[in-house]
């Protein structure tokens, strides 16, 4: 009897769903759920933003009037020059370090890369009276490359670049050398090839973290010509701005729909990248 039945008790625990997946399904609706709200109440008019009829009007006039109300091509322009130029200089500094406590025998190298790791440790809001300070006496206040300094040194993109380096066989490194390359040829044409899939999944986090950003560029700008989105988003969702919520929720699909229609549509290459760059 007991064989016949546990086939039967097999498929049933199949088909119900663990208490993991239940979990997780609560979280991704909690998580959607305001998402879906801004969605709702950006397309459609400000009577509408709590009554949810089916048969409601869509209206796009949301967006006209946030888009109307502030610079948002201004902050866009802003954003994309913020976010590019500490990507690139995080790529240029991560990968110079990440090399050097990879490949060469500094005396205390694992000391100093103690030291590197703290920064994991120290919250960015526990700086930023200090790095005001050092913004101020380089005359870097409200300007974009003020917001964008202080995370040039990125803690994590050295350890990342750090262990993929580390995984690289010498052979490829001694065969360079044979051929006559430097040290900084073998960096640009055995290394970095090798690790694009870990330059991939951190310049996806890079990105996603420094357009988000919202203490540290509200700090340090004062104008609209340096002020990125989340600040200019901000600002034009104060209280004391008497902005209706339906036009609040239109510029917030402004600010994030770049980031969202990129996850849409890299979500794939983002996990695989992640996959393989893994920390090894």
């Amino acid at each position: 009897m007991n064989r016949a039945i546990s086939p039967a008790v097999s498929r049933f625990a199949l088909r119900v769903p663990s208490l993991e997946t239940t979990a997780a399904w609560l979280l991704a609706i909690i998580w959607i759920f305001p998402l879906l709200y801004a969605i709702w109440a950006a397309f459609h008019p400000p009577a509408y933003m709590v009554r949810f009829d089916l048969f409601a009007p869509l209206t796009l006039d949301n967006f006209a009037n946030a888009w109307a109300q502030a610079p948002f091509a201004r902050y866009y322009f802003n954003t994309f020059l913020l976010v590019t130029g500490v990507v690139l200089a995080q790529f240029v500094v991560c990968t110079l370090a990440g090399f050097a406590f990879a490949r060469f025998p500094i005396p205390g190298r694992d000391a100093l890369f103690m030291l590197v790791l703290i920064q994991l440790f120290v919250f960015p809001e526990v700086l930023i009276v200090e790095n005001y300070r050092i913004a101020s006496g380089l005359g870097l206040v409200d300007t974009i490359t003020g917001i964008g300094l202080p995370y040039v040194a990125s803690a994590f993109g050295i350890f990342l670049l750090r262990q993929t380096f580390k995984t690289i066989p010498r052979e490829l490194e001694e065969a360079a050398r044979v051929e006559g390359c430097g040290w900084m040829a073998i960096l640009l044409k055995v290394y970095v090839p090798l690790a694009k899939p870990t330059y991939l999944a951190y310049g996806l986090v890079s990105i996603s973290h420094h357009w988000n950003n919202f203490l540290w560029p509200l700090v340090v700008t004062n104008s609209v010509e340096s002020r990125p989105l989340t600040v200019g988003l901000g600002i034009f969702s104060a209280p004391e701005t008497g902005v209706n919520w339906a036009t609040v929720s239109a510029a917030t699909l402004l600010s994030i729909a770049p980031l969202l229609v990129a996850f849409l549509l890299f979500q794939r290459q983002f996990v695989q990248s992640f996959l393989r760059a893994g920390i090894r």
